[in-house]
């Protein structure tokens, strides 16, 4: 309801989802404005602790080690996509990124020193700190609000909502303050929100507080206190993804540790001295895989040629509802072996048959489940075994191996290092890269075939989030290569070590040393790990039934949202990780099933009708530079941003 002429917007969230909210409400009002369409006042308020743009992740003040996990020609807050608003202001990363540096280069720069040094080194595909990055969001915000049309207003308050409720004319947004707001509509772009810690943490942080040690949560990086683990003890951390690396480099390089170039491609790193004993554990056993070192973000010689746009969204069009497993995998399985071997062909031709290419294409051709059978033949008549492609097995690459001890299991784990990194080098003339490529490209595509119920509920929890996404989150989802070398250089070192694959943890009150954690795996010999320190390197669930959030809790108490429940593998509804809301512009789904007007959502809860939400907007829609297209953007390249707009539509129609 609008009240005293005004249309008053709740923007609950302000980092880059929140601030795109902001962008896309703006540059449709001005649009309605400049159409001659009469509308209201427009009050938009966005609250959150930490700037507006940036946020909590990406806010400028956290260590500059800390990297983002794409090249600077990769993201954007302002959408370029043909049919939605005209943007304000503003543009991609590597806009600004190219005109700060010439500022800097003039000396006319009223960035910080460390910035304009940071600018000066980066080149367009050289992966950014992500507190650079969060200076371009806080400017782009800047930009974009002091832009603002007239009739419209921007606030910004520091706090944290605690409460959102229904009032008879809108909604009551409470502060963690105790005071009270008002609003006719509220955007939930949230985020990362803490999770309530699993049975096992809380055993861990239980015995932690009764024994005398030292858990630390799940948290973002930049959130914890890195001070606080001694050097020369040993430090156990669990999760060898993401916020690893950050651990990583902050534990070393962050304390005087130098890394150098050395031998044979690889690194050398010399001691400060500060550097704690860390000892890592993760399910897999090894960390995510390195990016491969290209010049885009898709690998230009991999073309999609089974898991089109077109074949991936025709059961759609025909009002059929695939399954994942049987419908979809198949085809971008085929595009993953043809990647690979096509690769390894073109820079290994001793290691395949004459012919083997043409009998693999035959192979891929047949429909139906014949197929893979055809094609796992072909590699086997004519490819030597140890380059034949076994893609599940390059995610658990020390599966079914045992070690007699942890000197072997690391020396084991070192050596896969090396052979990641030296992939990464070899960037497009790598078949195992490039057939993770394949893997990567087709997950533009799949975002779209599966988004808003594009698949079976059964398939989308048994397979696309059952086991898909943990394989190609490990495979395509990894750091620049540079932080892979860094580790096989700190292992040289004597500085780090690893568990094993499938890690059981414990706290005991016995011991030399006294009480401490343990860890230890089923797969290697000799004694467990011992530690005081246990860091939990691992990125929030982002389950919203789990969210160690008041907001959320209030949400679901009060009817005003509910978990998606999705059909499992036995046809027994189970609750999914997202909220369950209406189709696009998002709006909640109360308790009953009913839409709740005029509460959104975007973002990150959205995970339980779209996939990749963490993913950032594309700043190229039409594909990498240089790269020839259709003029067809890709379908998921900016739908974060479209998300946006769709929402701020809804909220300014008549």
């Amino acid at each position: 309801m609008v009240r005293g002429g005004m249309l008053r917007v709740a923007v609950v969230g302000g980092g880059p989802r929140g601030a795109s909210a902001v962008e896309r409400l703006l540059a449709n009002a001005a649009q309605r404005a400049d159409s001659g369409s009469l509308s209201p006042g427009l009050e938009i308020t966005v609250y959150d602790p930490f700037e507006p743009g940036p946020g909590r992740v990406w806010r400028t003040g956290q260590p500059r080690l800390f990297l983002m996990n794409t090249q600077a020609f990769y993201p954007t807050l302002i959408p370029s996509e043909p049919g939605l608003a005209p943007p304000l202001a503003g543009g991609s990363f590597d806009e600004w990124r190219a005109a700060e540096r010439a500022a800097a280069k003039a000396g006319r720069s009223d960035l910080a020193p460390q910035e304009q040094a940071e600018l000066l080194a980066l080149e367009s595909r050289d992966f950014a700190p992500r507190a650079l990055y969060g200076r371009y969001l806080a400017r782009t915000w800047q930009a974009v609000t002091e832009a603002a049309p007239a009739g419209t207003a921007v606030r910004h308050v520091a706090q944290e909502v605690v409460r959102v409720g229904r009032t008879p004319r809108g909604f009551a947004l409470t502060l963690a303050s105790g005071r009270a707001r008002e609003a006719d509509a509220v955007v939930l772009a949230l985020g990362h929100v803490p999770t309530q810690l699993g049975r096992e943490q809380r055993a861990l942080a239980d015995a932690a507080a009764r024994l005398g040690l030292h858990y630390f949560p799940p948290a973002a990086p930049a959130d914890v206190d890195w001070d606080v683990l001694p050097a020369g003890e040993t430090v156990l951390v669990r999760g060898m993804g993401l916020n690893f690396f950050d651990a990583l480099v902050q534990l070393t390089q962050g304390r005087g540790g130098r890394f150098a170039e050395a031998a044979h491609g690889r690194l050398a790193y010399t001691p400060s001295g500060r550097e704690p004993r860390i000892v890592a554990a993760s399910r897999r056993g090894v960390p995510y895989r390195g990016k491969a070192d290209l010049g885009a973000y898709y690998a230009p010689s991999v073309t999609l040629r089974w898991f089109t746009r077109e074949a991936a969204l025709a059961p759609r069009r025909a009002g059929i509802e695939p399954s994942f497993d049987q419908d979809l995998w198949p085809l971008l399985h085929r595009d993953a072996l043809w990647a690979y071997y096509s690769t390894l062909v073109r820079v290994e031709a001793e290691s395949v048959d004459a012919g083997f290419l043409d009998k693999l294409a035959a192979a891929l051709a047949i429909e139906g489940p014949g197929w893979e059978h055809a094609a796992s033949q072909a590699a086997h008549d004519g490819v030597s075994p140890a380059r034949r492609l076994d893609l599940r097995a390059l995610g658990a690459p020390l599966a079914g191996w045992h070690a007699r001890d942890r000197a072997q299991l690391d020396a084991r784990v070192l050596a896969h290092l090396d052979e990641d990194a030296a992939g990464s080098s070899r960037g497009e003339d790598d078949p195992v890269k490039m057939a993770i490529a394949a893997l990567h490209r087709g997950r533009a595509v799949l975002k779209e075939a599966v988004a808003d119920g594009g698949i079976t509920e059964e398939s989308w929890a048994s397979g696309l989030r059952g086991w898909f996404e943990g394989l190609v989150e490990g495979l395509a989802s990894g750091p620049p290569s540079l932080r892979i070398r860094q580790l096989a250089a700190l292992m040289r070192a004597g500085v780090v070590g690893t568990v094993g694959p499938e890690p059981r943890f414990g706290a005991e009150r016995a011991g030399e040393a006294g009480p401490s954690f343990t860890a230890a795996s089923p797969w290697v010999g000799g004694p467990r790990v011992r530690a005081r320190y246990l860091v939990e390197a691992l990125a929030p669930a982002n389950w919203v039934a789990q969210a160690d959030s008041p907001l959320l809790a209030g949400l679901l108490a009060d009817g005003l949202a509910r978990p998606r429940f999705l059909a499992g593998a036995d046809g027994a509804p189970q609750p999914s990780s997202g909220l369950d809301v209406t189709p696009p512009p998002y709006r909640s789904l109360d308790v009953n099933g009913h839409p709740v007007a005029g509460l959104y959502v975007l973002g990150l809860q959205l995970s339980a009708v779209q996939w990749g939400t963490a993913i950032a907007a594309e700043a190229h829609p039409f594909g990498e530079p240089g790269e020839a297209h259709d003029g067809a953007p890709y379908p998921s390249a900016q739908r974060t941003l479209r998300d946006a707009d769709a929402i701020a539509r809804d909220i300014l129609r008549p």
